[in-house]
């Protein structure tokens, strides 16, 4: 039996892939202007950057409940194993909605085999799990073979990432109005991390060109055999800067694999245009 994989929005993979894939989409929820949009299917990414560079305030949403009932009710209704991968539930109530719904679903289904796991992972992170996650699935693996590498993967991802305007961390309290004022006015590039789920700044640098060289040395650091890895690559409408960046762990490491993709609407709308992010592993899974 295939184990149908789930994944919410926040993983930042083409819509393709899902399709391509079968992998079930449950979107996050975007809300501009006075209008409610469902992640990559009502609403692109460009669209959201494009009306913050015009001053508009999008926010955001979790996966709402009548999705999630939907989707688990089916999958127990046709007896289907199944693996939801959530979005970090320190950035999101996602993780939290997922198994309660869940929870709802088996008082119902009693043999209902839904597992839901937090990924404790962003972006094209949590997208790497995911993605990796599904063609384990897709090959026939067995539901525990893939849990036992969604959890060390998500154990095991390196997020480093910069926004282009602190204005917008500011704005979900990541960082003070004052830091983003002056951080915009000294070209300082804030470079953060993800740990444990959270979202923690490792230090400040001036210049794109310095947070470059910076990332790589990072890599070096923490990452283990990064030639042999997929390593991702997520961007802010920014796709010129990400090639700049692939070519460049390309020259250092010599990666031939990557998964590169705009931010999505429900992160992006929290970051920004030009926000700049590299994902890699720091630890390698068991060979089987």
């Amino acid at each position: 039996m295939t184990v149908q994989i789930i994944a919410d929005s926040a993983c930042d993979l083409p819509l393709s892939f899902y399709k391509e894939n079968n992998v079930t989409l449950v979107p996050l929820q975007v809300l501009l202007e006075g209008n409610t949009y469902e992640d990559l299917e009502t609403i692109a990414p460009k669209e959201v950057y494009d009306a913050m560079r015009e001053g508009k305030s999008p926010t955001t949403s979790q996966v709402s409940p009548e999705r999630f009932l939907k989707v688990f009710t089916a999958l127990a209704q046709e007896k289907k194993q199944a693996v939801y991968i959530a979005f970090s539930s320190e950035l999101s109530g996602t993780y939290q909605t997922a198994v309660m719904v869940r929870n709802q679903v088996k008082e119902e289904y009693p043999d209902a085999d839904i597992e839901v796991i937090d990924a404790k992972c962003a972006s094209v992170g949590y997208g790497l799990v995911v993605y990796k996650a599904a063609h384990l699935a897709n090959a026939g693996a067995s539901k525990e073979s893939i849990l036992d590498d969604v959890s060390f993967r998500a154990k095991h991802m390196e997020h480093l990432f910069t926004v282009d305007n602190l204005e917008y961390l500011a704005r979900g309290g990541r960082v003070s109005k004052a830091s983003a004022f002056f951080g915009g006015l000294l070209n300082i590039k804030p470079l953060l991390h993800v740990e444990e789920g959270k979202l923690i700044p490792v230090e400040k640098i001036r210049g794109k060109k310095k947070l470059l060289k910076r990332v790589l040395e990072l890599m070096h650091e923490r990452g283990v055999d990064v030639q042999a890895q997929t390593v991702g690559i997520s961007h802010g409408d920014d796709e010129e800067t990400a090639l700049e960046w692939k070519q460049a762990i390309q020259d250092e490491f010599g990666t031939t694999e990557f998964v590169i993709n705009t931010i999505g609407s429900a992160i992006g709308a929290h970051v920004g245009p030009g926000t700049m992010a590299v994902y890699f592993l720091n630890g390698l899974p068991p060979r089987k």
